[in-house]
């Protein structure tokens, strides 16, 4: 009996080791579960936690940042304003504002910088050449005593050249020759802008204007709409127009001569310095021609403005010259041009300039021949005075 007792001993402690091992292990696995869940839901516990704070700290970072540029923007800003402040009061209390009235004259200081003087008060350099000719910068120019026909200087003086405003000489010429009334208002139109050169003009399309204001505006400003609505209000208009300036060279002898429009514009029309000078003496015998030519400037009313238009001739101010007629020119063909008809030791002078390299040439060329004049060439006007009265 013990035998047996002891196996059934034995098979009785392996079962109690078997079950107790098992349980063992579920509870090893049950509490290793509960610990992964507890640390999961500590986790997630956590993570909520930080969230808030985490966007709590990017709200406040987001709207912090803008407060502080507008901030910075408006400190700026400020400062800005009061930096403008300060300037506008020293500039007040140095400088007193700049006013430009159109009908009244700009007051002048009583002494102007040099650099501000116009060109035509500057005296240029004199210089002669081996025959104690003045050296002009024009390409070509013609100069005689209109009483007596002699000439006095030339170059090139029968190339053919364009000569570009010059051209309104004969357009106002054509126009008194016409005797169309004066006092008749014309109007600017969509035919008078320029589709060649695109050159502006501040008389805009609809403007009226009396035919002697165009004839004004068109001599001494050199108003190329206002030259187009000569020729566009003359009987048969602009093609009759053109044709009657060609007919009126013919008849003044000027060969070399061509016209093509009545404003210069295109290159067309052309010339000589011999032809122009005829030109020049022909339209001196014009009286109105003669005072709108000359006219330093002139206020016109456009609709409500009243409007001040210069000459392009600078030395029609001067107290050193006489002129009786001028015209200048300009298109990038025929270079700038200048004639002018002008008294000189009591004796009328043709001056012609064509071809002048710079803005300032054709001006101080003239200068320069008027000082040649006085010095070295004023025995020739002298001796033709004499023989003249006598």
């Amino acid at each position: 009996m013990k035998p047996r007792l002891l196996l059934a001993l034995l098979l009785g402690l392996s079962v109690a080791q078997a079950g107790f091992n098992s349980a063992l292990a579920a509870t090893a696995s049950g509490a290793d579960k509960a610990a992964k869940a507890k640390k999961a839901a500590l986790g997630k516990a956590t993570a909520a936690k930080a969230q808030p704070k985490t966007q709590a700290k990017v709200a406040s970072r987001a709207e912090a940042k803008p407060a502080v540029r507008v901030a910075k923007a408006g400190a700026r800003a400020q400062a800005r304003r009061e930096a403008t402040k300060r300037v506008a009061s020293r500039s007040a209390k140095t400088a007193a504002p700049l006013r430009v009235s159109l009908r009244k004259q700009p007051v002048l200081a009583k002494a102007a910088p040099a650099a501000l003087l116009a060109p035509a008060a500057v005296e240029p350099e004199l210089t002669v050449d081996a025959h104690g000719l003045p050296q002009l910068g024009s390409a070509a120019f013609y100069v005689a005593n209109q009483a007596t026909g002699e000439v006095l200087l030339e170059r090139n003086s029968q190339s053919v050249l364009p000569i570009a405003s010059i051209t309104k000489l004969m357009t106002a010429m054509v126009v008194i020759d016409g005797g169309q009334s004066l006092s008749e208002e014309l109007v600017i139109g969509e035919g008078d802008i320029d589709t060649l050169k695109g050159t502006g003009s501040r008389l805009g399309l609809g403007t009226r204007l009396t035919r002697e204001e165009m004839l004004n505006l068109a001599l001494m400003s050199s108003e190329n709409r206002a030259a187009s609505a000569l020729a566009r209000h003359y009987p048969g208009g602009e093609q009759a127009f053109v044709a009657a300036m060609n007919i009126k060279a013919r008849m003044l002898g000027l060969g070399d001569t061509r016209f093509h429009d009545s404003t210069g514009l295109t290159p067309a029309n052309v010339s000589s310095p011999r032809d122009l000078a005829k030109l020049v003496s022909a339209a001196a015998s014009y009286p109105l021609i003669r005072e709108f030519s000359t006219t330093p400037e002139r206020h016109v009313a456009i609709g409500s403005r009243q409007l001040r238009f210069g000459n392009t001739n600078s030395l029609v101010k001067s107290p050193d010259w006489q002129i009786a007629v001028q015209k200048t020119g300009y298109i990038s063909e025929a270079g700038r041009c200048l004639v002018m008809q002008a008294w000189m030791q009591q004796q009328p002078v043709v001056i012609v300039l064509m071809d002048s390299a710079g803005r300032y040439t054709r001006t101080a060329d003239a200068q320069r021949v008027r000082k040649w004049l006085e010095a070295e060439g004023a025995q020739r006007l002298a001796a033709a005075h004499r023989g003249r009265a006598g």
